[in-house]
């Protein structure tokens, strides 16, 4: 009977992994998880509230993501549009997680002329079963944020890379969000970098670098190197 039982809950472990998608551990996000809703641009299923927004710094601050599939490609965005339904600039390099579990960009920093403003936090993922997205709404506060959320953790099983995803790429600018996660056909109208769209990816670019030398077994060499 002890086999048997030590396979059932093997079984229910596989399938719990493999339908759980992705959580954003950090920032919160606008509402509790909801798996049946991920796939839903650009929120999953959720409005955003700029009532209800998270304090999160210009400098440097983290975002912390958890996914159930074997290798995730990451893309993070904003838009200060408070129905997010277009102008989405990039705020950090496009980042492939290999490996089930969590993963921490500990410092991501946007322009110093965000401060005072809200906007809404898009974390998108492309995985085994498509486009999936989950928000937060954050509220952009001057300083680097130095004491890390205890969420920020990375897996011992996940390692990171920089790596370019065409369908992600399509949901920056003033994308209409109708990218579904079940591959649907796309209707998205990337319009021309904005100005501050720009200055956000070459302000993150040594960043970026710095974010992924931070994760797992590179985070002494990151040190040394930076």
């Amino acid at each position: 009977m002890a086999p048997l039982l030590s396979i059932a809950s093997a079984t229910l472990m596989f399938l719990s992994a493999a339908h759980a998608h992705f959580q954003v551990q950090y920032p919160p996000t606008i509402g509790p998880f909801n798996d049946d809703k991920e796939a839903d641009a650009p929120c999953g299923g959720y409005t955003p509230d700029f009532a209800k927004a998270t304090d999160f710094h210009v400098g440097g601050d983290a975002i912390a993501t958890k996914s159930g599939h074997p290798q995730t490609q990451w893309l993070y965005r904003i838009t200060t549009d408070d129905k997010a339904a277009g102008n989405w600039s990039q705020i950090h390099a496009q980042v492939l997680q290999s490996g089930v579990g969590t993963f921490c960009l500990p410092r991501v920093a946007v322009p110093e002329s965000y401060v005072g403003q809200k906007a809404v936090l898009s974390v998108v993922a492309n995985g085994d079963d498509g486009l999936l997205y989950q928000c937060s709404v954050l509220n952009f506060v001057a300083g680097v944020n130095d004491k890390t959320p205890s969420a920020c953790t990375n897996s011992s099983s996940v390692t990171a890379s920089l790596n370019e995803d065409p369908k992600l790429s399509a949901l920056v600018g003033s994308s209409t969000n109708t990218t579904s996660g079940s591959g649907s056909s796309t209707s998205n109208t990337p319009s021309s970098t904005s100005p501050k769209s720009a200055a956000a990816g070459m302000y993150g670019a040594m960043s970026d670098v710095r974010n992924l030398l931070a994760v797992g077994p590179l985070a002494a060499l990151a040190v040394l190197v930076l």
